[in-house]
């Protein structure tokens, strides 16, 4: 995490313009250094040195946002500008974001906390923010045109509201929505309750991310804002598996699952190996007596779900989308599907005259996950990642939940593969399995070894039959 100090003398930032209706004469006096982040790896949660105390959530893939406190508020700075994303190993995305990052930082506060968020706007258009289901005042909320001026290029606003209740929501553009959250412009909001709430439990893994979309072409470092339905790169905090890195946990630990849902469609979050019960959501948290258990919770377009399980099963356990092509990278559309058709005559006419080409899915798509192909610049794999047992055969929207016993309060370190003990793992059968067992025939069956002609008589009823 590096200083902003020299990008913003040199932009002028700290002495643009600023509503001043909406800024305290101890606040004009200075504006917060914004905070940038570029590694993008899960940093450590972020305890709080100042303000009041709460237990941090962890960003998958990401960071909550430093702060300062100025007369007892707590001030942030964001910095709405063009980001490089690496999403991948070896897959790089340009996008907009905040403070270095797409999504951007999480910012974590405590009910009751008086906030105050400074907007810088480095893009080549205007914007706004839009702090997703939050109560506030009118003029806070963050539509352009309608709550507030828009931010022009090179100008700071301010936002200064109260955070009235605990929860989970999120922060976007309400300015040329359609272009900046397609470029990937959005972040994590989390207030924590201030005292012990009756239906939110204390947890010992508090994680969160935000599920995004993106239209990249394979070779390109672009998104397509125009894209309304067929995206090729589905995300989890614009990272996608083998990116996404593992959710470790200790065994018998509580832990909150925080998704949020800015994609143009619904994400059904499948777990294995355990259950869990949405807690909250973005109206806060649910009553306990309204909770069932799940293995599945879709998130729909717009929605932030929080849920909770107990980790009790040690193991690497897949967490992920259960839409098929929500595990996939770098898709294609309209692609035929080539299962069963031998495609090795034509394939080698056609190698001769496109020299690389090489035949596609003959036997299903897992075959592509263990060829070394050779991929345009700058793209990752449809399926890939390796795990103890071999390739995966998963992208996209896939991680690993990592239960450990041996794991100690405050390590997220990545344990490694699960050590199975012994007779409890899958394996193949020694000796061919038997042909499949029929029931025995019964007196009066009428299946037949071999197909003969069957004489079938059809009488027409007579009017006085019934």
């Amino acid at each position: 995490m590096k200083s902003r100090r020299q990008f913003l003398a040199a932009s002028g930032a700290i002495t643009a313009a600023v509503s001043a209706t909406a800024l305290g004469k101890a606040a004009m006096a200075a504006i917060p250094e914004p905070a940038l982040q570029n590694s993008p790896d899960t940093m450590p949660p972020l305890l709080p040195a100042t303000g009041r105390p709460y237990n941090p959530v962890v960003t998958l893939n990401g960071w909550t946002l430093p702060w300062r406190m100025n007369q007892g508020v707590k001030e942030f700075h964001l910095v709405a500008e063009p980001v490089i994303r690496e999403m991948a190993p070896g897959f790089k995305a340009h996008l907009w974001g905040y403070n270095g990052q797409s999504p951007g930082p999480t910012i974590e506060v405590v009910e009751g906390d008086r906030v105050r968020i400074f907007v810088t706007n480095k893009l080549p258009e205007h914007t706004s923010v839009h702090w997703h289901g939050q109560r506030l005042p009118n003029g806070m909320d963050g539509v352009s045109g309608l709550t507030q001026a828009a931010i022009a290029p090179g100008k700071t606003f301010v936002y200064e509201f109260q955070a009235r209740r605990p929860g989970t929501f999120m922060y976007h553009p309400h300015a040329d929505e359609m272009t900046q959250m397609a470029m990937g412009m959005m972040g994590f909001w989390v207030t924590h309750p201030k005292t012990r709430h009756p239906d939110i439990s204390e947890v010992d893994r508090d994680f969160c991310f935000l599920l995004n979309a993106y239209d990249i072409d394979p070779g390109s470092y672009t998104p397509k804002i125009m894209t309304m339905l067929d995206f090729n790169i589905w995300a989890w905090n614009s990272r996608v598996f083998p990116g996404i890195d593992p959710l470790v946990v200790g065994l018998k630990d509580r832990v909150r699952l925080r998704v949020g849902n800015l994609t143009m469609t619904n994400h059904p979050i499948h777990i294995h190996g355990h259950e869990f019960f949405v807690t909250g959501t973005d109206g806060g948290p649910t009553p306990k007596a309204s909770r069932w258990p799940e293995v599945t919770v879709d998130v729909a377009v717009g929605q932030m779900r929080q849920m909770e399980f107990i980790a009790d099963e040690e193991g690497d356990w897949a967490f992920h989308c259960h839409k098929s092509h929500h595990t996939m990278n770098a898709m294609g559309h309209n692609v035929p599907t080539m299962i069963g058709v031998e495609q090795k005559d034509v394939a080698k006419k056609i190698s001769e005259l496109v020299p690389g080409y090489m035949q596609m899915g003959s036997k299903g798509m897992h075959e592509m996950a263990e060829m070394d192909m050779e991929l345009p610049v700058n793209t990752v794999p449809m399926m890939t990642g390796e795990g103890p047992f071999g390739g995966l055969g998963m992208g996209g929207m896939f991680s690993v939940i990592k239960v450990r016993k041996t794991l100690k309060k405050g390590n997220y370190k990545d344990p490694g593969w699960f050590s199975h003990p012994a007779g409890t793992v899958a394996s193949e059968v020694a000796m061919p399995a038997s042909a499949p067992a029929q029931a025995p025939k019964q007196s009066g069956d009428r299946r037949m070894n071999t197909p003969t002609d069957i004489e079938v008589q059809v009488r027409k009823p007579l009017k006085h039959d019934h």
